[in-house]
C-alpha cells in the first residue's frame, strides 16, 4: 500500500527498527499511516498540505474569526446582511493573518485567525457562517517533532503485531504494550495540540 499524507517515510521507520529487507513494507506503511492519523486525532489538526479549497466560518466576534490551519489566502468574503450572500470582498489591507509572521514561540506555524482591521468588521449572526475563505489549507511542511513522533508511534504499532495479547517478553522479562499514544509521542506533539472549545 502507498502512504497517504504520512508524517514519516518508510525508510525512516525501517531505519529506526533496523529493518533491512522489504518483507514487511506494506505493514510498516500501514503503521505509518495509522500513526499519522492518531497524531491528527490527538492534536485536532492535520500537518499536511490539504490543497486549495473554500471554507466557511462563523466569526468569534466582530473583529476575529478562528479558522483551520491556513498556509495562504487568496480570497476573503463576508456577508453584510443576513441574506446568505457573500457580497463583501476584503482587500489584503482590510485584515490581518495571525499569528503574525506565521511564527509562534520561534516555531513556524500556519495562520489560525483572521483579524478585521481598518473599518471592516464581521457580521455575527447567531453562529451563522458569515465568512468565506478561499486558500491553501494545512501545513506547508511537517514539523520535525511530528516526524519523530510518527517514527516512534509507527514503530510501536508495528511491534504490537509481535504481542497479539498486549504482552511482550524479552531479556528483561515481560511487559504490557498498550494501544494508546506513546508517552514520548505525546510529549513531542503536546505544544502543537489545538484545544477545542465548546
Amino acid at each position: 500500500m502507498a502512504i497517504t499524507n504520512g508524517y514519516s517515510t518508510l525508510a525512516q521507520v525501517k531505519a529506526a527498527l533496523r529493518v533491512t529487507d522489504n518483507l514487511d513494507d506494506s505493514l510498516l506503511e500501514m503503521a505509518i499511516e495509522s500513526a499519522s492519523r492518531a497524531i491528527d486525532q490527538y492534536t485536532n489538526r492535520n500537518f499536511y498540505n490539504a490543497g486549495t479549497a473554500v471554507r466557511y466560518y462563523a466569526p468569534d466576534n466582530s473583529l476575529n474569526v478562528t479558522i483551520d490551519d491556513l498556509i495562504s489566502i487568496s480570497s476573503l468574503q463576508s456577508m453584510s446582511t443576513d441574506d446568505q450572500v457573500y457580497d463583501t470582498t476584503w482587500a489584503v489591507t482590510d485584515y490581518q493573518l495571525e499569528p503574525l509572521n506565521g511564527i509562534v514561540d520561534g516555531v513556524p506555524q500556519p495562520y489560525t485567525n483572521i483579524r478585521a482591521i481598518d473599518d471592516y468588521t464581521y457580521q455575527t449572526l447567531n453562529g451563522e457562517a458569515t465568512v468565506k475563505v478561499t486558500g491553501v489549507w494545512g501545513w506547508s511542511s511537517v514539523p520535525i517533532q511530528v516526524t519523530q513522533a510518527t517514527v516512534i508511534q509507527a514503530s510501536r504499532i508495528f511491534k504490537r503485531l509481535d504481542s497479539p495479547l498486549g504482552i511482550i517478553s524479552g531479556e528483561l522479562g515481560s511487559m504490557r504494550i498498550g494501544s494508546q499514544l506513546d508517552p514520548d509521542v505525546r510529549q513531542l506533539i503536546e505544544s502543537l495540540r489545538k484545544i477545542k472549545l465548546g
